[in-house]
Protein backbone atom coordinates (compact mmCIF):
# COMPACT_ATOMS: atom_id res chain seq x y z
CA UNK A 1 0.00 0.00 0.00
CA UNK A 2 1.39 3.92 -0.26
CA UNK A 3 2.44 5.36 2.58
CA UNK A 4 1.62 9.04 3.42
CA UNK A 5 -0.62 11.07 4.55
CA UNK A 6 -3.90 12.34 2.09
CA UNK A 7 -4.08 15.47 1.25
CA UNK A 8 -4.78 18.19 3.68
CA UNK A 9 -5.03 21.93 3.70
CA UNK A 10 -1.44 23.44 3.67
CA UNK A 11 -0.59 25.12 6.88
CA UNK A 12 -0.51 28.77 7.37
CA UNK A 13 2.47 29.21 9.01
CA UNK A 14 6.11 28.61 7.83
CA UNK A 15 7.55 25.98 9.74
CA UNK A 16 11.32 24.26 10.37
CA UNK A 17 10.86 20.96 8.66
CA UNK A 18 13.73 19.36 11.23
CA UNK A 19 11.29 19.83 14.53
CA UNK A 20 7.41 19.68 15.78
CA UNK A 21 7.34 20.33 19.28
CA UNK A 22 6.50 24.12 21.03
CA UNK A 23 9.72 25.16 22.28
CA UNK A 24 10.41 26.55 25.90
CA UNK A 25 11.24 30.50 26.05
CA UNK A 26 14.23 29.86 28.36
CA UNK A 27 16.40 29.05 31.21
CA UNK A 28 17.12 31.42 34.43
CA UNK A 29 20.16 30.91 37.14
CA UNK A 30 21.59 32.95 39.80
CA UNK A 31 23.96 32.13 42.54
CA UNK A 32 24.85 34.39 45.12
CA UNK A 33 28.02 34.09 48.06
CA UNK A 34 30.57 32.18 46.34
CA UNK A 35 33.70 33.63 44.65
CA UNK A 36 33.03 30.87 41.90
CA UNK A 37 30.14 32.86 40.80
CA UNK A 38 30.64 32.33 36.85
CA UNK A 39 31.74 29.19 36.86
CA UNK A 40 29.10 27.81 38.63
CA UNK A 41 26.53 30.18 36.48
CA UNK A 42 28.17 28.46 33.46
CA UNK A 43 27.76 24.79 34.60
CA UNK A 44 23.60 25.26 35.77
CA UNK A 45 23.10 27.23 32.18
CA UNK A 46 24.83 23.98 30.43
CA UNK A 47 22.49 21.70 32.56
CA UNK A 48 19.25 23.66 31.66
CA UNK A 49 20.63 24.07 27.78
CA UNK A 50 17.41 22.01 26.77
CA UNK A 51 15.74 25.16 27.50
CA UNK A 52 17.13 27.26 24.81
CA UNK A 53 19.96 27.14 22.13
CA UNK A 54 19.86 30.09 20.34
CA UNK A 55 21.75 32.22 22.60
CA UNK A 56 23.11 32.48 26.40
CA UNK A 57 24.38 35.18 28.75
CA UNK A 58 26.02 35.90 32.22
CA UNK A 59 26.73 38.44 34.19
CA UNK A 60 28.57 38.34 37.53
CA UNK A 61 29.18 41.42 40.42
CA UNK A 62 32.48 41.58 41.76
CA UNK A 63 31.64 44.38 44.72
CA UNK A 64 32.61 47.18 42.99
CA UNK A 65 31.35 46.66 38.54
CA UNK A 66 29.51 44.52 36.96
CA UNK A 67 31.15 42.25 34.41
CA UNK A 68 28.98 40.24 31.60
CA UNK A 69 29.20 37.93 28.33
CA UNK A 70 26.56 37.48 25.82
CA UNK A 71 26.49 35.72 22.89
CA UNK A 72 25.00 33.63 20.15
CA UNK A 73 25.21 29.48 20.56
CA UNK A 74 24.97 27.19 22.82
CA UNK A 75 26.37 27.52 26.16
CA UNK A 76 29.79 25.21 25.78
CA UNK A 77 30.70 27.26 22.99
CA UNK A 78 29.82 30.83 24.49
CA UNK A 79 31.71 30.20 27.85
CA UNK A 80 34.25 27.84 26.60
CA UNK A 81 37.26 30.95 26.21
CA UNK A 82 39.57 31.05 29.39
CA UNK A 83 39.71 34.50 28.42
CA UNK A 84 36.02 35.04 28.59
CA UNK A 85 35.81 33.39 32.07
CA UNK A 86 38.81 35.23 33.23
CA UNK A 87 36.72 38.22 33.12
CA UNK A 88 33.97 37.04 34.39
CA UNK A 89 34.99 38.06 37.99
CA UNK A 90 32.46 38.14 40.91
CA UNK A 91 30.79 36.25 43.92
CA UNK A 92 26.95 36.76 42.23
CA UNK A 93 25.71 36.48 39.19
CA UNK A 94 22.87 35.37 36.83
CA UNK A 95 22.66 33.49 33.79
CA UNK A 96 19.90 32.97 30.79
CA UNK A 97 19.71 30.80 27.88
CA UNK A 98 17.40 31.56 25.27
CA UNK A 99 14.92 29.87 22.94
CA UNK A 100 15.05 28.98 19.55
CA UNK A 101 12.95 31.37 17.16
CA UNK A 102 12.93 30.86 13.09
CA UNK A 103 13.76 33.83 11.21
CA UNK A 104 17.34 35.81 12.51
CA UNK A 105 18.15 36.05 15.58
CA UNK A 106 18.57 39.35 17.42
CA UNK A 107 21.40 39.47 19.14
CA UNK A 108 20.02 42.91 21.66
CA UNK A 109 17.69 40.26 22.88
CA UNK A 110 20.35 38.12 24.46
CA UNK A 111 19.87 38.26 28.42
CA UNK A 112 20.46 38.94 30.75
CA UNK A 113 19.86 42.44 30.20
CA UNK A 114 22.00 45.12 32.23
CA UNK A 115 20.82 48.66 32.83
CA UNK A 116 22.36 51.71 35.00
CA UNK A 117 19.43 53.46 37.07
CA UNK A 118 19.82 56.14 39.67
CA UNK A 119 20.14 53.54 42.31
CA UNK A 120 22.99 51.92 40.40
CA UNK A 121 23.18 48.57 37.95
CA UNK A 122 20.82 46.09 37.55
CA UNK A 123 20.80 42.95 35.82
CA UNK A 124 17.63 41.21 35.20
CA UNK A 125 17.09 37.76 33.48
CA UNK A 126 13.45 36.14 32.67
CA UNK A 127 11.52 33.32 32.07
CA UNK A 128 7.93 33.46 30.82
CA UNK A 129 6.08 35.99 28.73
CA UNK A 130 3.77 39.43 29.11
CA UNK A 131 0.53 39.54 27.85
CA UNK A 132 0.55 43.27 28.18
CA UNK A 133 4.07 43.66 27.05
CA UNK A 134 2.69 45.28 24.15
CA UNK A 135 0.53 47.68 25.70
CA UNK A 136 2.99 49.00 28.00
CA UNK A 137 5.95 48.93 25.49
CA UNK A 138 3.45 51.64 23.60
CA UNK A 139 2.57 53.75 26.77
CA UNK A 140 6.64 54.18 27.59
CA UNK A 141 7.78 55.24 24.32
CA UNK A 142 4.88 57.83 24.64
CA UNK A 143 6.52 58.96 27.28
CA UNK A 144 9.94 59.02 25.80
CA UNK A 145 11.48 55.87 26.45
CA UNK A 146 13.96 54.52 24.18
CA UNK A 147 14.16 50.42 23.78
CA UNK A 148 17.40 48.81 22.80
CA UNK A 149 15.61 45.24 22.47
CA UNK A 150 12.02 43.82 21.24
CA UNK A 151 12.18 41.63 24.67
CA UNK A 152 9.00 42.35 27.34
CA UNK A 153 11.55 41.95 29.65
CA UNK A 154 13.07 45.45 28.96
CA UNK A 155 9.45 46.73 29.96
CA UNK A 156 10.33 45.79 33.50
CA UNK A 157 13.41 47.60 33.59
CA UNK A 158 11.75 50.75 32.06
CA UNK A 159 8.96 50.37 34.80
CA UNK A 160 11.75 50.07 37.76
CA UNK A 161 13.53 53.11 36.54
CA UNK A 162 10.16 55.57 36.60
CA UNK A 163 9.03 53.58 40.32
CA UNK A 164 10.43 55.00 43.55
CA UNK A 165 11.82 53.75 46.64
CA UNK A 166 15.04 50.86 46.76
CA UNK A 167 15.04 48.38 44.15
CA UNK A 168 13.44 45.84 45.39
CA UNK A 169 10.35 48.24 46.11
CA UNK A 170 10.78 49.36 42.51
CA UNK A 171 10.54 45.99 41.31
CA UNK A 172 7.05 45.39 43.17
CA UNK A 173 6.25 47.97 41.14
CA UNK A 174 7.31 47.51 38.41
CA UNK A 175 5.55 43.64 38.48
CA UNK A 176 2.43 45.39 40.19
CA UNK A 177 1.66 46.70 36.25
CA UNK A 178 2.78 43.59 34.00
CA UNK A 179 0.73 41.14 33.34
CA UNK A 180 1.79 37.37 32.28
CA UNK A 181 3.68 34.55 33.47
CA UNK A 182 7.09 35.50 34.47
CA UNK A 183 9.98 33.47 36.47
CA UNK A 184 12.70 36.43 37.23
CA UNK A 185 15.74 37.01 38.44
CA UNK A 186 17.67 39.93 39.29
CA UNK A 187 21.27 41.17 40.53
CA UNK A 188 22.20 44.59 42.07
CA UNK A 189 25.25 45.42 43.68
CA UNK A 190 24.25 43.97 47.07
CA UNK A 191 21.54 41.60 46.57
CA UNK A 192 19.97 38.26 44.20
CA UNK A 193 16.47 38.26 43.66
CA UNK A 194 14.40 35.90 42.30
CA UNK A 195 10.59 36.30 41.86
CA UNK A 196 7.40 33.82 40.73
CA UNK A 197 4.05 35.07 39.48
CA UNK A 198 1.06 34.53 41.07
CA UNK A 199 0.19 32.02 39.42
CA UNK A 200 3.36 30.12 39.23
CA UNK A 201 3.28 29.16 35.89
CA UNK A 202 6.65 29.26 34.80
CA UNK A 203 9.07 26.79 37.49
CA UNK A 204 11.66 28.54 39.77
CA UNK A 205 13.56 26.44 42.58
CA UNK A 206 15.93 27.20 45.40
CA UNK A 207 19.34 25.73 45.91
CA UNK A 208 21.99 25.87 48.21
CA UNK A 209 26.06 25.25 47.64
CA UNK A 210 27.98 25.67 51.02
CA UNK A 211 26.94 29.37 52.46
CA UNK A 212 25.62 29.96 48.88
CA UNK A 213 22.33 30.24 48.14
CA UNK A 214 21.34 29.22 44.31
CA UNK A 215 17.90 29.49 41.84
CA UNK A 216 17.40 27.91 38.98
CA UNK A 217 14.89 26.80 36.25
CA UNK A 218 15.13 23.46 37.36
CA UNK A 219 16.51 21.12 40.06
CA UNK A 220 18.91 19.76 37.19
CA UNK A 221 21.04 22.73 37.65
CA UNK A 222 21.90 21.84 41.29
CA UNK A 223 23.13 18.44 40.31
CA UNK A 224 25.88 19.24 38.20
CA UNK A 225 27.24 21.76 40.34
CA UNK A 226 27.11 19.47 43.84
CA UNK A 227 24.20 21.71 45.09
CA UNK A 228 20.99 20.46 47.25
CA UNK A 229 17.76 21.59 46.49
CA UNK A 230 16.23 23.35 49.40
CA UNK A 231 12.75 23.87 48.02
CA UNK A 232 10.58 25.74 45.18
CA UNK A 233 9.88 29.50 45.42
CA UNK A 234 5.97 29.48 46.01
CA UNK A 235 4.02 31.34 43.39
CA UNK A 236 3.91 34.91 43.90
CA UNK A 237 6.84 34.54 45.77
CA UNK A 238 9.69 37.40 46.07
CA UNK A 239 12.96 36.00 47.69
CA UNK A 240 15.55 38.10 48.56
CA UNK A 241 19.59 37.04 48.98
CA UNK A 242 22.43 39.85 50.23
CA UNK A 243 25.53 38.82 52.65
CA UNK A 244 22.75 38.58 55.55
CA UNK A 245 20.72 35.55 53.95
CA UNK A 246 17.37 35.44 52.54
CA UNK A 247 14.62 36.76 53.19
CA UNK A 248 10.56 36.12 51.57
CA UNK A 249 8.18 37.90 50.52
CA UNK A 250 4.77 37.39 49.22
CA UNK A 251 3.87 41.44 47.73
CA UNK A 252 1.26 40.37 45.34
CA UNK A 253 -2.63 39.29 46.33
CA UNK A 254 -2.47 35.36 46.50
CA UNK A 255 -4.90 33.87 42.98
CA UNK A 256 -5.25 29.92 42.99
CA UNK A 257 -1.68 28.81 41.47
CA UNK A 258 -1.86 27.03 38.53
CA UNK A 259 1.67 25.57 37.42
CA UNK A 260 1.94 24.91 33.55
CA UNK A 261 1.07 20.83 32.66
CA UNK A 262 3.72 21.11 29.26
CA UNK A 263 6.72 21.47 31.83
CA UNK A 264 5.52 17.60 33.51
CA UNK A 265 5.18 16.24 29.62
CA UNK A 266 7.78 17.78 27.80
CA UNK A 267 9.85 20.66 28.90
CA UNK A 268 11.28 19.66 31.95
CA UNK A 269 14.65 17.89 32.00
CA UNK A 270 13.16 13.81 33.45
CA UNK A 271 15.94 13.88 36.41
CA UNK A 272 14.55 17.54 37.66
CA UNK A 273 12.08 17.36 40.94
CA UNK A 274 9.21 20.19 39.90
CA UNK A 275 6.45 20.90 42.06
CA UNK A 276 8.10 17.92 44.37
CA UNK A 277 7.26 15.67 41.88
CA UNK A 278 10.21 13.56 39.77
CA UNK A 279 9.39 14.46 36.40
CA UNK A 280 10.19 11.51 35.30
CA UNK A 281 8.26 9.32 37.58
CA UNK A 282 5.50 11.46 36.08
CA UNK A 283 5.80 10.93 33.06
CA UNK A 284 5.89 7.40 33.73
CA UNK A 285 2.91 7.69 35.47
CA UNK A 286 1.27 9.61 32.75
CA UNK A 287 2.20 6.25 30.25
CA UNK A 288 0.57 4.24 32.62
CA UNK A 289 -2.35 6.05 32.49
CA UNK A 290 -2.33 5.89 28.85
CA UNK A 291 -1.98 2.16 28.65
CA UNK A 292 -4.87 2.15 30.83
CA UNK A 293 -7.12 4.45 28.85
CA UNK A 294 -5.96 3.33 25.44
CA UNK A 295 -5.17 -0.44 25.13
CA UNK A 296 -3.75 -1.44 21.51
CA UNK A 297 -3.22 -4.93 20.12
CA UNK A 298 0.30 -4.98 19.27
CA UNK A 299 3.83 -6.88 20.00
CA UNK A 300 6.37 -3.48 21.16
CA UNK A 301 6.29 -0.75 22.91
CA UNK A 302 8.09 1.97 20.92
CA UNK A 303 9.25 5.85 22.02
CA UNK A 304 9.93 8.44 20.04
CA UNK A 305 13.41 9.52 21.41
CA UNK A 306 13.95 11.10 23.71
CA UNK A 307 10.94 12.77 25.16
CA UNK A 308 8.60 9.52 24.19
CA UNK A 309 11.08 7.58 27.00
CA UNK A 310 10.03 7.73 30.02
CA UNK A 311 6.04 7.81 28.57
CA UNK A 312 6.29 4.76 27.02
CA UNK A 313 8.09 2.72 29.64
CA UNK A 314 5.21 3.50 31.53
CA UNK A 315 3.18 2.29 29.13
CA UNK A 316 4.82 -1.02 28.61
CA UNK A 317 4.86 -1.61 32.19
CA UNK A 318 1.15 -0.78 32.66
CA UNK A 319 0.32 -2.58 28.83
CA UNK A 320 2.17 -6.16 29.83
CA UNK A 321 3.81 -5.12 26.46
CA UNK A 322 8.14 -5.58 25.93
CA UNK A 323 9.75 -1.95 25.36
CA UNK A 324 12.57 -1.73 22.70
CA UNK A 325 14.44 1.26 20.81
CA UNK A 326 13.01 0.78 17.60
CA UNK A 327 13.80 4.63 16.85
CA UNK A 328 17.32 5.77 17.44
CA UNK A 329 18.42 9.52 17.35
CA UNK A 330 21.61 11.01 16.51
CA UNK A 331 22.31 13.21 19.63
CA UNK A 332 24.83 15.26 17.61
CA UNK A 333 22.24 17.16 15.33
CA UNK A 334 20.84 20.26 15.82
CA UNK A 335 18.73 22.60 13.81
CA UNK A 336 19.02 21.30 9.86
CA UNK A 337 22.63 22.18 9.08
CA UNK A 338 22.13 22.40 5.39
CA UNK A 339 19.84 24.56 3.25
CA UNK A 340 17.78 22.05 1.50
CA UNK A 341 15.97 21.64 -1.59
CA UNK A 342 12.04 20.84 -1.09
CA UNK A 343 13.19 17.09 -2.38
CA UNK A 344 15.96 17.10 0.63
CA UNK A 345 13.52 18.81 2.92
CA UNK A 346 11.46 15.30 3.08
CA UNK A 347 14.60 13.63 4.57
CA UNK A 348 14.90 16.41 7.45
CA UNK A 349 13.55 14.44 10.79
CA UNK A 350 16.24 10.90 9.44
CA UNK A 351 18.96 13.05 10.14
CA UNK A 352 17.42 13.16 14.23
CA UNK A 353 15.90 9.85 13.99
CA UNK A 354 16.48 6.31 12.37
CA UNK A 355 14.35 3.25 12.06
CA UNK A 356 16.17 0.09 13.94
CA UNK A 357 14.57 -2.53 11.51
CA UNK A 358 15.54 -5.18 13.74
CA UNK A 359 13.10 -4.43 16.36
CA UNK A 360 10.52 -2.99 13.79
CA UNK A 361 10.29 -5.35 11.27
CA UNK A 362 7.31 -7.85 11.18
CA UNK A 363 5.71 -6.39 14.31
CA UNK A 364 2.67 -4.98 15.66
CA UNK A 365 4.03 -1.16 17.07
CA UNK A 366 2.91 1.31 19.73
CA UNK A 367 4.37 4.46 18.64
CA UNK A 368 4.28 6.76 22.07
CA UNK A 369 5.08 10.42 21.79
CA UNK A 370 4.71 13.41 24.45
CA UNK A 371 2.77 15.51 21.80
CA UNK A 372 1.53 16.66 18.28
CA UNK A 373 1.64 20.04 17.36
CA UNK A 374 1.62 20.23 13.64
CA UNK A 375 1.71 16.73 13.14
CA UNK A 376 4.46 16.86 10.17
CA UNK A 377 7.31 15.25 12.10
CA UNK A 378 4.73 12.36 13.24
CA UNK A 379 3.78 11.72 9.68
CA UNK A 380 7.59 11.45 8.90
CA UNK A 381 8.48 9.24 12.04
CA UNK A 382 5.06 6.87 11.29
CA UNK A 383 6.23 6.45 7.27
CA UNK A 384 9.64 5.28 8.27
CA UNK A 385 8.66 2.83 11.03
CA UNK A 386 6.44 1.44 8.14
CA UNK A 387 9.13 1.19 5.42
CA UNK A 388 11.37 -0.75 7.80
CA UNK A 389 8.40 -3.07 7.93
CA UNK A 390 6.20 -2.42 10.95
CA UNK A 391 2.77 -4.27 10.56
CA UNK A 392 0.92 -2.16 12.24
CA UNK A 393 1.56 1.51 13.77
CA UNK A 394 -0.49 2.78 16.76
CA UNK A 395 -0.07 6.04 17.47
CA UNK A 396 -0.37 7.00 21.80
CA UNK A 397 0.31 10.36 22.64
CA UNK A 398 0.68 11.66 26.71
CA UNK A 399 -0.73 14.85 26.22
CA UNK A 400 -4.55 15.31 24.83
CA UNK A 401 -4.58 17.40 21.54
CA UNK A 402 -3.20 20.68 21.78
CA UNK A 403 -5.44 22.32 20.39
CA UNK A 404 -4.73 26.33 21.79
CA UNK A 405 -2.20 28.34 21.28
CA UNK A 406 0.52 29.65 24.46
CA UNK A 407 0.28 33.04 25.40
CA UNK A 408 2.60 32.55 28.22
CA UNK A 409 6.29 31.84 27.74
CA UNK A 410 5.91 28.89 25.64
CA UNK A 411 6.41 29.06 21.45
CA UNK A 412 3.22 27.33 19.88
CA UNK A 413 1.92 27.84 16.50
CA UNK A 414 -1.16 30.12 15.53
CA UNK A 415 -4.01 28.32 16.33
CA UNK A 416 -5.03 27.57 12.83
CA UNK A 417 -1.31 25.58 12.28
CA UNK A 418 -2.29 22.80 15.27
CA UNK A 419 -3.37 19.74 13.67
CA UNK A 420 -5.74 19.02 16.56
CA UNK A 421 -7.67 22.54 16.17
CA UNK A 422 -8.32 21.66 12.48
CA UNK A 423 -8.98 18.14 12.61
CA UNK A 424 -11.11 15.59 14.80
CA UNK A 425 -8.48 12.41 16.20
CA UNK A 426 -9.76 10.26 13.69
CA UNK A 427 -9.15 12.77 10.61
CA UNK A 428 -5.61 13.46 12.21
CA UNK A 429 -4.71 9.54 12.22
CA UNK A 430 -5.33 9.59 8.85
CA UNK A 431 -3.11 12.46 8.24
CA UNK A 432 -0.74 10.60 10.33
CA UNK A 433 -1.55 7.70 8.44
CA UNK A 434 -1.10 5.38 11.33
CA UNK A 435 -3.68 2.04 11.98
CA UNK A 436 -5.07 3.98 15.45
CA UNK A 437 -4.19 7.28 17.58
CA UNK A 438 -5.44 8.09 20.76
CA UNK A 439 -4.32 10.82 23.52
CA UNK A 440 -3.95 10.70 27.28
CA UNK A 441 -7.50 12.25 28.75
CA UNK A 442 -7.56 15.38 30.58
CA UNK A 443 -8.57 13.61 33.86
CA UNK A 444 -5.94 11.14 33.11
CA UNK A 445 -3.25 13.61 32.71
CA UNK A 446 -4.08 15.07 36.07
CA UNK A 447 -4.63 11.87 37.50
CA UNK A 448 -0.99 10.73 36.81
CA UNK A 449 -0.15 14.06 38.16
CA UNK A 450 -1.28 12.82 41.67
CA UNK A 451 -4.99 14.59 41.34
CA UNK A 452 -8.21 12.36 41.31
CA UNK A 453 -9.41 14.23 38.33
CA UNK A 454 -9.70 17.98 36.91
CA UNK A 455 -12.23 20.41 38.91
CA UNK A 456 -13.47 22.65 36.45
CA UNK A 457 -13.88 24.88 39.67
CA UNK A 458 -10.63 25.59 40.74
CA UNK A 459 -8.21 23.35 38.18
CA UNK A 460 -4.83 22.76 39.50
CA UNK A 461 -2.88 23.33 36.42
CA UNK A 462 -2.41 25.54 33.45
CA UNK A 463 -4.00 23.89 30.61
CA UNK A 464 -4.79 26.24 28.28
CA UNK A 465 -3.30 24.51 25.35
CA UNK A 466 -6.35 21.34 25.98
CA UNK A 467 -8.92 24.02 26.96
CA UNK A 468 -8.77 26.85 25.56
CA UNK A 469 -9.31 28.91 29.50
CA UNK A 470 -6.69 31.12 29.67
CA UNK A 471 -6.32 32.33 33.89
CA UNK A 472 -4.28 35.43 33.01
CA UNK A 473 -5.76 38.23 30.94
CA UNK A 474 -4.09 38.63 27.41
CA UNK A 475 -4.43 42.18 27.41
CA UNK A 476 -2.55 42.53 24.09
CA UNK A 477 -4.48 40.06 22.89
CA UNK A 478 -7.99 41.75 23.93
CA UNK A 479 -6.86 45.26 22.97
CA UNK A 480 -7.09 43.75 19.49
CA UNK A 481 -3.48 43.50 18.72
CA UNK A 482 -2.83 40.18 18.17
CA UNK A 483 -0.40 40.22 15.29
CA UNK A 484 1.74 42.08 17.13
CA UNK A 485 1.47 39.82 20.16
CA UNK A 486 2.42 37.21 18.23
CA UNK A 487 5.17 38.93 16.96
CA UNK A 488 6.69 39.92 20.48
CA UNK A 489 5.85 36.46 21.82
CA UNK A 490 7.99 35.29 19.00
CA UNK A 491 10.88 37.44 19.65
CA UNK A 492 10.33 37.67 23.45
CA UNK A 493 13.02 36.38 25.83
Amino acid sequence: MPFGPPPVPPLPLAYDAATDRAREECAVFGIFGTPDAAAHTALGLHALQHRGQEATGLVAHDGDRFNAHRDQGHVGDVFSSRAVMDRLVGTAAIGHNRYSTTGAPNPKNVQPLFAELDLGGVAIAHNGNLTNAHTLRADLIRQGAIFQSTTDTEVILHLMARARGRMVDRLVEALFQVVGAYALVLLTQRKLVGVRDPYGVRPLVLGRLGDAYILASETCAFDIIGAERVRDIEPGEMVVITEDGLESFHPFPPVAPRPCMFEYIYFARPDSIMGGKSVHAVRKAIGRELAREAPADADIVVPVPDSGVPAALGFSEGAGLPFDLGIIRNHYVGRTFIEPTNEIRHLGVRLKHNANRAVLEGKRVVLIDDSIVRGTTSVKIVRMVREAGAAEVHMRVASPPIRYPCFYGIDTPDEAALLASRLSVEGMANYIDCDSLAFISLDGLYRALGEPGRDPARPRYLDHYFTGEYPIPLVDEEDGSRTRQLTLLREAV
